[in-house]
């Protein structure tokens, strides 16, 4: 058997191109969709993410501004940004890269966002509205992963899907999406993580298998029930020993070993990378279109 490749970049590129025609029509209603990032430090991956968020606002027809703080920053200066933000009429989304100074306390920062414009979906708000099967904004990640599965036709419905990984980013607001009633969810959902005895017993039992452990090539095909999906969210940098000296990008799944087992598998990178970036767009589209519902009506 040979896996099928869920190609994100091709399924992202279909949510980017939606989203700019109808950022397009906003505009003529004069609403230009606005994205805000704040970036504290000099973390060169950071400075890298936000760079690329910010061209692929540039291609959605979005207005984006970056603010940058040095990494010596106080947590009220970040405050005071986020405050000026959360009044700005023509922002409709902020972003606060991730992580930040150790001097800078993470939840206070992220929990003050308006929660309207919190298109991470990390605002407690938000991720009590996730919970509780609300609608709200959803981490990007996950949402990404959700919409690969609805637009590659894959039924989550009484499925067994298995998360591994609990973070707050990625695997919690994972298993509360699959589990959500209607498309891409109503699943029957385990979830398991760094302290679950026998990981292989119970990846083994998954139809849907959803990775997000941050340890390269952890899942192996002896882990992976013959048909399975399999959703590769990690990515990490280890050797190449193609290239002395380099390295190479690989997930949390061993892809060759696995792909020669599941029925279909996402690839790294070119899988749910590019979800993410084109679901923060979607995301902020989506708080746009709520904020001039909200105007409209007052």
């Amino acid at each position: 058997m040979t896996a099928r490749i869920l190609d994100g970049k091709r399924i992202a590129q279909a949510v980017r191109s939606e989203v700019r025609a109808r950022a397009i029509e906003l505009k003529a209603e004069g609403v230009v969709p606005g994205l805000a990032f704040i970036l504290v430090g000099d973390n060169p991956a950071s400075a890298v993410y936000v760079r690329s968020k910010g061209q692929a606002c540039e291609e959605a027809g979005f207005h984006s501004v970056t603010e940058r703080l040095p990494a010596g920053a106080t947590q009220d200066q970040v405050l005071g940004l986020i405050a000026a933000f959360n009044a700005d009429e023509r922002i409709h989304g902020i972003l606060v890269q991730l992580p930040l100074p150790e001097q800078i306390d993470e939840d206070t920062i992220l929990a003050s966002i308006d929660p309207a414009k919190d298109v991470d979906g990390f605002h407690p708000v938000n991720v009590g509205r996730l919970a509780t099967g609300q609608d709200c904004l959803v981490p990007c990640t996950p949402l990404g992963v959700r919409e690969m599965l609805i637009r590659e036709r894959i039924q989550t419905r009484g499925r067994h899907a298995v998360v591994v990984g609990r973070s707050n980013i990625v695997g919690k607001p994972m298993v509360n999406l699959l589990l959500r009633y209607g498309e891409g969810g109503d699943a029957t959902v385990t979830v398991c993580h760094s302290k679950t005895v026998d990981l292989g017993a119970i990846t083994r039992q998954a139809e849907i298998l959803i990775v997000a452990i941050g340890r390269a090539q952890a899942v192996t095909r002896e882990m992976v029930r013959p048909g399975a999906v399999v959703i590769d969210v990690g990515i990490n940098r280890v050797p190449d020993p193609a290239r002395p000296g380099k390295t190479r990008l690989v997930g949390d799944v061993d892809f060759e070993g696995v792909s020669e087992v599941a029925g279909a598998i996402t690839p790294v990178p070119g899988g749910v990378g590019p979800m993410t970036i084109a679901m923060l767009l979607a995301n902020t589209l989506k708080a746009a279109e709520t904020a001039a519902g909200a105007r409209a009506a007052r």
